[in-house]
């Protein structure tokens, strides 16, 4: 930690010498003249000490600290405002070459720097994001590829009603942020801790980047804890009732890492898997941590090496969401209305519907890994067996069951499944792998489940067709002209005039990805990434070619916010709920 600073300006490099509350319609102070350096900043915000609280705004912009630039971004207009935003960047925070210049070492570092800020700023108004038990790309804390240092604060100014309190903005400002760039300074981290955190992301990323070529969808290391402590904790379960992942020996495989060498665990091929047991045996918690398995997990937290596939996608029935021309004919045929299955739309979906849209979507923009739980699915879609076909012959039922068409998907589209299934047996017969929890361990059973199968007779699964967006549906303007985005918790994304349901988004693992994902629709638009040619897909690869050049600013370097790099899958998801898309036509 750093020295503590007194008024003659103690401490190694710097020396030291909103509440909020409301001007109400009055035009805004003009910003400070001449001089903005640290010593008139702190004077300034002494002047201050009692003023109205509009005053707070002639601070807006850049302050100069020798080795780091303090920018007033946004200023609250009264204390109960949400919290100013403050930008602290420092060109040369020591950070060597190693650290910053690949790609996934700069973002573990900077996920490690931010979670650093987050506990030296405890007990102060400056609040930093830094997520939960993900390594996930966000604004809040970024090392460039130059191996600067740029933070994106939030401050709450603070006053006494509304009337600024000075004296505390001075000791925050001018006191508190000097010493969180000090003790940010690679000098003064603890190195091993940055370079083990950063070792730990790189062998993460370096086992899903192999899964591919292993033929494997996903991988579960043996010691690996997949319980989490609550249902409101995403922290690992402690204590001797915790019980490690062991593969079983048949679906055992070793992969040597770039740092921690050789670790063994449970390969799970392509294909169809089907994860059995019984109730609280742990299939749910198991395929949880495969959705969880396509981000990196920091240090610690039991799923560091659980990973599954970047493109796999959680399927579940939505009822009442809006389907807008999906191509749904793989699994809905001849309805009773007439209506064209191949480009079908609702306002209101039922469960089975938007199961196959959802389905269909993922398919559409890209994934090749779908993960099932049979407890959220439409139970119609997913399977009828011999007694319900004998009674509602084919030709009377329009929905094409899963269990038919799941064997299509990965023979003609490569689409693999992992499908937790405690309620019916059928799907032994088109299972390539079959998992079964007893206690949390995981045993094959594969061998005794295809002596229970029986043969079945495919369906067919024509690729669903790709829709071109009209970007002009994708919009963020309110009847006054000015864009509104916003999210309530993890249920809601507020676009404009749309509210978009976020809830059954289920790979949203951090708010403010929320957040990221209505700046990529954003993004889409005013990029031209959707311009009323490009597919979907088409218009999420360029925008992935945009982020991955300029980083996760792009997607909002105006936005006076918190935000973290989405997945094309979840942005995708996001404008397939948004209630004002139109579809421009089919290809």
């Amino acid at each position: 930690m750093a020295q503590q600073r007194g008024n003659g300006g103690q401490g190694r490099r710097h020396g030291g010498g909103g509440g909020r509350g409301g001007g109400g319609r009055k035009p805004e102070p003009e910003p400070i003249r001449g001089v903005r350096d640290e010593a008139r900043l702190s004077e300034e915000l002494l002047k201050m000490n009692g003023a109205s609280y509009g005053r707070y705004k002639s601070l807006k912009g850049d302050w100069d600290f020798g080795d780091f630039t303090l920018t007033v971004q946004r200023v609250q207009a009264d204390p109960f405002a949400p919290p100013s935003r403050i930008r602290i960047l420092r060109p040369d925070a020591g950070i060597p070459a190693s650290a910053h210049t690949d790609p996934v070492r700069r973002r573990a570092t900077a996920d490690h720097l931010g979670r650093r800020a987050r506990r030296l700023l405890r007990g102060s108004l400056l609040k930093i994001d830094t997520g939960g038990q993900e390594v996930i790309a966000r604004s809040s804390c970024q090392v460039t590829e130059e191996g600067a240092l740029d933070l994106r604060i939030g401050l709450d100014l603070p006053g006494h009603g509304r009337r600024i309190d000075g004296r505390s903005a001075e000791r925050e400002l001018c006191r508190t942020v000097p010493e969180l760039v000090d003790d940010l300074d690679w000098d003064e981290i603890d190195q091993k801790e940055a370079e083990a955190f950063a070792d730990s992301v790189a062998d993460t990323v370096a086992l899903r980047d192999s899964l591919d070529s292993r033929g494997l969808v996903a991988f579960v290391a043996d010691g690996a804890v997949l319980p989490r402590r609550s249902g409101v904790s995403d922290e690992p379960m402690g204590g001797e009732a915790v019980v490690p992942f062991s593969s079983p020996e048949s679906l055992r495989v070793s992969v040597d890492l770039p740092h921690r060498g050789t670790v063994t665990g449970m390969g799970v091929p392509e294909g169809i898997t089907l994860i059995v047991g019984g109730g609280f045996h742990g299939k749910s918690t198991l395929l949880h941590a495969l959705e969880r398995g396509v981000y990196d997990h920091v240090p610690g937290d039991g799923r560091e090496l659980v990973v599954t596939r970047a493109d796999a996608v959680k399927i579940r029935a939505e009822e009442g969401r809006r389907v807008e021309r999906v191509d749904v004919s793989p699994f809905v045929r001849n309805l009773p209305t007439g209506a064209d299955t191949s480009d079908f739309r609702t306002e209101n979906a039922s469960g089975s519907t938007s199961q196959a849209a959802n389905i269909c979507e993922a398919v559409e923009a890209g994934s090749h890994t779908l993960l099932v739980d049979e407890d959220s699915t439409a139970t119609n879609l997913m399977i009828r067996d011999e007694r319900m076909q004998a009674l509602v012959h084919g030709d009377r039922e329009p929905l094409v069951p899963f269990i038919d068409l799941v064997r299509p998907l990965r023979r003609e589209h490569r689409v693999s499944t992992v499908l937790v299934m405690g309620g019916s047996g059928d799907y032994f017969d088109v299972a390539d792998q079959v998992i079964m929890l007893d206690s949390y361990h995981p045993h094959d059973v594969t061998e005794r489940a295809r002596a229970l199968a029986h043969e079945r007779t495919d369906a067919r699964f024509a690729l669903p067709r790709a829709r071109v967006l009209d970007p002009g549906s994708v919009d963020d303007r309110t009847d006054r002209g000015r864009g509104k985005l916003k999210r309530r918790d993890m249920d809601v994304l507020v676009f404009g005039e749309s509210d978009v349901d976020v809830r059954s988004v289920e790979q949203f693992v951090d708010p403010n990805q929320i957040t990221g994902a209505g700046l990529a629709l954003r993004a889409l638009v005013r990029g031209r990434h959707l311009d009323g040619t490009r597919t979907l897909a088409e218009a999420l690869d360029s925008l992935e070619e945009a982020l991955a050049e300029q980083g996760v600013t792009l997607l909002g370097d105006d936005f006076g916010g918190d935000y973290v790099l989405p997945r094309r899958h979840e942005i995708a998801a996001v404008l397939n709920r948004l209630r004002t898309l139109r579809v421009a036509g089919q290809r």
